[in-house]
């Protein structure tokens, strides 16, 4: 706030687009105005506006005594609720001989466009009017530029000391930066890093992108930055833990170990029998879908919190949850069609080391690969705007209640693998032309167990997509053939139907 001998000066001087003074104490309207139009600082001077009330025009006191009802009434407008988003303001009252002075100092609004009661009111030189269009369009422009990621914030306790520049000189700056302009860049550290908005060169500390892509200890000034592991013997947290890990330190140091760690301790394989005849490779997760998950939860999740990212794998599903919920234009009706992202210091370092894409691709390319791999689709958990949670079903888990063939004690198995087997090399070959009844019942012949549509084909020399688009729906219907699933099911078989 100015002084008693400052505030006397401002009221000699012209009104220009920072000073407004006043003789009235009730046009409430006029003070509001005043206020708003201060906040927005339409020239973006950066400088504070001062609303003084008990001057006339020509620079005099008016003679105005400020008592406790006017000083209440003037400081209530900061919250009343008129002035929308609230204005940073403080108020003052100075006594002279001749009257008081009530001085009301307005903090230029960071975020503008601030509006009384619906309107934009601006100064323009030493009057104040509604904003134009174009005028509350460029006020907006300095909103989103003065919008700041809490990543982007300056973590004032740390120094340089604080971080390993040997991730950010020998990895992240040759992938940050051509290295045609990095020969010509003689700026020192603290200048390339403030390019990329990793340090603070107005508070000369770096920032908490800084700090949680190359910090020491990343934990001592976020608590919560770091991933949990947890394997379960069973299918709830109630289980015996078979495995835990606990992933710490900077981005650069756990990203590569998450991505060892998902191929070889996450992602396994086992031969399962899909036919009399055939066997086929299962893997309980596909590599790329549980990165991609994993990677996105690091990328979005809310670091302010003190909840670390968990991953837990249960006997028949994993679980990935992180703090912070859906952000910024992302909802629960467009998810995953529009994203938006909380961390964008972080997400760029990411796509630049080949962590994430930022092509708004990673979720529908997660989804195909499960439903490939026998998963079935991921689970995403958006209502929730404090956490983000997603679980994905072990296709090995689902497997083995698929494909629960017995071949033992069927006295006619040994004939119908033989005669199958005898057939298959001679109807490929072939390509046999069968009657519309002949292939009903050589569909029949090949499935008198349950059997896949590919095995199916197989051995009747047709295509997968053949046999789908003429015979199975039809046969079904027929009461020929019987499903082992739920239609659409991702890794359906069929049967003859037995004669009852």
């Amino acid at each position: 706030m100015i002084s008693k001998d400052q505030a006397l000066a401002m009221i000699g001087d012209i009104e220009n687009y920072h000073i407004e003074r006043t003789s009235s104490k009730d046009n409430m309207k006029k003070f509001c105005e005043a206020i708003c139009a201060f906040s927005n600082d339409m020239p973006g001077s950066g400088k504070n506006g001062y609303l003084i009330l008990g001057a006339h025009d020509n620079g005099k006191l008016s003679g105005l005594r400020v008592d406790d009802k006017l000083y209440k009434t003037i400081t209530a407008i900061r919250s009343d609720g008129n002035i929308l988003p609230f204005p940073s303001m403080s108020v003052e009252k100075f006594s002279y001989d001749e009257g008081d002075l009530l001085v009301v100092e307005v903090v230029p609004h960071p975020f503008p466009p601030v509006k009384f009661k619906g309107k934009t009111w601006i100064r323009i030189g030493p009057r104040k009017d509604i904003a134009t269009e174009a005028e509350e369009r460029a006020l907006k422009e300095r909103r989103q530029a003065n919008l700041w990621s809490f990543e982007t914030y300056p973590c004032k306790e740390a120094t340089l000391d604080d971080l390993k520049l040997d991730l950010f000189k020998n990895i992240y700056l040759p992938a940050a930066v051509d290295e045609d302009v990095l020969v010509d860049d003689k700026r020192d550290i603290k200048e390339q890093m403030a390019a990329l908005r990793l340090y603070s060169l107005k508070e000369d500390c770096p920032t908490y992108a800084a700090i949680l892509l190359f910090g020491k200890r990343p934990e001592y000034y976020l608590p919560g930055a770091y991933v949990q592991y947890v394997r379960f013997k069973g299918e709830d947290n109630a289980a015996d833990i078979v495995n835990e890990h606990k992933f710490s330190g900077c981005l650069l140091d756990i990203l590569p170990k998450l991505d060892t760690f998902i191929e070889t301790a996450i992602v396994e394989k086992s031969p399962k029998p899909i036919s009399p005849l055939r066997e086929k490779m299962i893997y309980n997760y596909p590599t790329w879908a549980v990165r991609e998950l994993l990677m996105n939860a690091v990328m979005h999740r809310d670091y302010q919190s003190n909840t670390p990212i968990k991953f837990y794998q249960y006997q028949n599903r994993i679980e990935i949850d992180n703090a912070g919920g859906l952000y910024g234009n992302a909802n629960k009706e467009n998810f995953p069609n529009v994203n938006d992202y909380r961390n964008p210091v972080i997400a760029e370092a990411m796509k630049l080391l080949g962590y994430v894409n930022r092509y708004n691709r990673g979720i529908a390319r997660v989804q195909k690969e499960l439903r490939e791999n026998g998963n079935g689709d991921a689970t995403f958990s958006v209502a929730n705007i404090t956490v983000f949670g997603v679980k994905v079903a072990d296709a090995a888990y689902l497997a083995d209640g698929q494909l629960d063939i017995d071949f033992t004690n069927k006295a006619k198995d040994d004939n119908v693998a033989s005669n199958v087997a005898s057939n298959v090399a001679s109807n490929v070959a072939s390509k046999k032309r069968y009657s519309k009844g002949e292939m009903q019942q050589a569909i029949l012949d090949s499935c008198q167990e349950f059997c896949s549509l590919e095995d199916i084909a197989n051995l009747v020399g047709r295509s997968s997509q053949y046999i789908k688009n003429y015979y199975i729906a039809r046969m079904i219907n027929g009461g020929l053939l019987e499903r082992k699933y739920p239609m659409n099911h991702p890794n359906q078989q069929y049967r003859a139907k037995k004669a009852e």
